[in-house]
């Protein structure tokens, strides 16, 4: 066989197919004008060969390709990234349709297929684009094996079945590659950094309006499972980033004196693991308050838990916290003085009252309970839309609007206590979460994003007080949904409603973390962990090499051993049949010289059994037509073999 001649249109018909399926998932993620695109070119290739045109000339492909490449870079101002690059690979295959006739074109776009599948990836890693991107890789295969038949056509059915086959037998293979080849701590190359644009979390600074809009996606934040009892809801406060600074509308991180904020736990420490889908900044989400870091982690002054690098893929951590507590009791007064930070001027009326409640109460707890009780007795509606905030943002909510979600009120709340001479930080983070029973786990979704406030009182140090749970209590004890009303836009899977739903759904994540937890977060510390547990002793880097490479020798040897057993055993339905018809000759005195072909057998067995000489000559010239002739050309290849098997039969009377 060339491999320069042409594949037939079976093959056409399997490549389209299986480049579209490998595409499909792409096309969300393609601008519109790239989509349709590719599936124009698509429509044209198949077009080509059904009516039988001629291929597109080069002076109308390089013009169609240059186009395609500005096109790409002014839509995303660059050929590299992921979004470039994948769409650039997409719509130069369609475009590499237009001039494929040969085998070796199919052969280029099938390995370039292969590689187009896996990029879908570096979109989404769930269970079920794992389980989809099978179907491309089967097509492709199965258009593989169809353009390496040397013998005409391949029927689909066989195609099917023996790209079926090759599937199944890579499996073993797969699976200890996947078990023992070695994790390399970090990425063998990088990953474009447009891969985390549409990551979505907690920002280091806090604006009217972030979380409110956080709380729109029902993407998972991150899941947790305890060792022990799930903590009571309102006690699910996990901990983000600690916002110090006021700018008059804004909260930021910085601004503050460095130092380890002491802690003393009041009861028993919660242990617990999470898994933390990526979000590309450096925080970590734990329980409040840790008190010890995860390993490779490091404590900011103020209790927030920072990996070394922004987490860009899914992470699995370990933590331990105290829900009940003493946090800073003791600190300077440079941080007592940063914590009571305000800009010079603004919000003249929530200054005048917080001023007010400090001259008539003087107490500190005694102004935080004046707060927390106007927040509970007067007009305030917890809500995702609140009106736009004027220039004085604080007094512009706490007087006129007095709709908003929790940064308004633990943003305004904070501002009182300053103002009152009460040292005061922001707290983001998350809120509660949803048992799911059929894991056993707790699952976090961005919907549950919050912000609540910390006082600093003398003789207790930071105290936790949430505002928001002053005029939405339900929000902190049964969820964001129950504080909201029904035609808020809240994520369907974050509402209460839905039994049915939610309960699919809850069954496919209890999958979709055993997924994450056993495949896509099966480190290098899981898999050291467990060939320690095969071989009963402390795991390293030789040992996994020397498994690896026993386990590929082992598979080598038995694969060879089958190869060569193989060989003794005629599989061959037709060859069986075949040695069973030389065999009966033979019988009778008739015996087949090696080398001796079948017409040559048909004419000394006609001439020593005359009266079987028309079957004889039936049985040759089936056993041809099966043997060499094209398979499209036989009415019923089954049918057929049955007939020849009867003939072989019937020598025997």
């Amino acid at each position: 066989m060339s491999i320069a001649s042409q594949p037939g249109k079976a093959d056409l018909h399997w490549l389209l197919g299986a480049m579209l399926l490998a595409m499909a998932l792409h096309f969300s993620h393609f601008p519109l004008w790239a989509s349709a695109l590719i599936l124009l070119f698509m429509v044209w290739r198949l077009l080509l060969q059904l009516k039988q045109w001629t291929m597109p000339k080069l002076w109308l492909l390089l013009p169609i390709t240059l186009l395609g490449v500005a096109g790409i870079y002014l839509q995303y101002r660059t050929l590299f990234g992921r979004d470039a690059s994948v769409t650039l690979l997409a719509l130069m295959l369609s475009l590499k349709l237009m001039e494929s006739g040969t085998r070796r074109d199919y052969i280029i776009l099938i390995f370039a297929g292969y590689f187009l599948t896996i990029t879908a990836f570096l979109f989404d890693q769930s269970l079920w684009v794992g389980a989809y991107l099978l179907l491309p890789v089967f097509g492709l295969t199965a258009c593989l094996i169809g353009i390496s038949y040397p013998h005409g056509i391949l029927p689909h059915r066989v195609r099917t079945r023996l790209s079926m086959m090759l599937l199944l037998q890579a499996v073993p293979l797969m699976l200890v590659l996947f078990m023992l080849f070695p994790r390399i701590p970090g990425p063998l190359w990088g990953v474009p950094q447009d891969a985390y644009r549409a990551m979505s979390g907690l920002n280091d600074h806090m604006q009217p309006g972030d979380i409110s809009e956080l709380s729109l996606s029902g993407s998972v934040a991150f899941r947790a499972q305890f060792q022990g009892k799930i903590p009571a809801q309102q006690h699910l406060y996990w901990r983000g980033p600690v916002l110090w600074q006021f700018d008059g509308r804004n909260w930021h991180m910085g601004g503050h004196e460095r130092y380890q904020e002491t802690l003393e736990g009041l009861a028993e420490p919660v242990d617990y693991a999470v898994t933390l889908e990526p979000h590309n900044r450096r925080w970590l989400l734990m329980l409040d308050v840790p008190h010890a870091q995860p390993a490779g982690t490091s404590f900011t002054s103020d209790r927030q838990a920072l990996a070394q690098m922004p987490v860009r893929t899914r992470m699995r951590y370990t933590g331990s916290s105290h829900v009940q507590y003493h946090l800073a009791a003791d600190i300077s007064d440079k941080t007592l003085a940063q914590a009571l930070q305000l800009p010079s001027g603004g919000n003249p009326r929530s200054r005048a009252l917080a001023q007010a409640w400090h001259r008539e109460l003087q107490a500190p707890e005694r102004i935080i309970d004046a707060a927390l009780s106007m927040f509970r007795s007067q007009a305030f509606f917890y809500t995702l839309t609140p009106p736009r905030l004027g220039d004085q943002a604080i007094d512009d909510f706490l007087f006129n609007s007095r709709r908003g979600f929790c940064e308004h009120y633990a943003s305004s709340f904070a501002y009182l206590m300053r103002a009152a001479g009460i040292p005061a930080r922001i707290v983001t983070g998350y809120q509660g979460g949803e048992t799911n029973p059929v894991g056993q786990y707790l699952i976090v979704r961005q919907s549950d994003a919050h912000a609540w406030v910390e006082v600093w009182l003398e003789g207790r140090g930071w105290v936790r007080v949430d505002p928001t749970a002053a005029v939405a209590p339900s929000r902190v004890e049964s969820g964001i949904s129950t504080a909201l009303s029904d035609n808020s836009p809240l994520p369907i899977l974050a509402r209460q409603d839905r039994t049915w739903l939610r309960d699919l759904y809850l069954n496919w994540d209890a999958i979709n973390n055993g997924w994450n937890q056993w495949v896509l977060g099966y480190d290098q510390q899981r898999q050291l962990a467990l060939l320690s547990r095969m071989t009963g002793t402390s795991a390293n880097w030789q040992q996994l090499m020397l498994w690896l490479t026993g386990s590929l020798l082992l598979m080598s040897v038995l694969l060879c051993a089958w190869l060569l057993r193989r060989r003794h055993i005629p599989t061959d339905p037709i060859k069986a049949l075949y040695l069973r018809y030389l065999a009966k000759l033979s019988r009778r005195g008739i015996h087949h010289s090696p080398g001796e072909g079948p017409l040559s057998v048909q004419r000394r067995a006609s001439t020593a059994l005359p009266q079987h000489a028309t079957d004889i000559a039936r049985i040759t010239r089936l056993y041809l037509a099966l043997r060499y002739g094209p398979l499209e050309e036989l009415p019923n290849e089954h049918k057929t073999m049955a007939e020849l098997r009867l003939l072989i039969e019937g020598l025997d009377g």
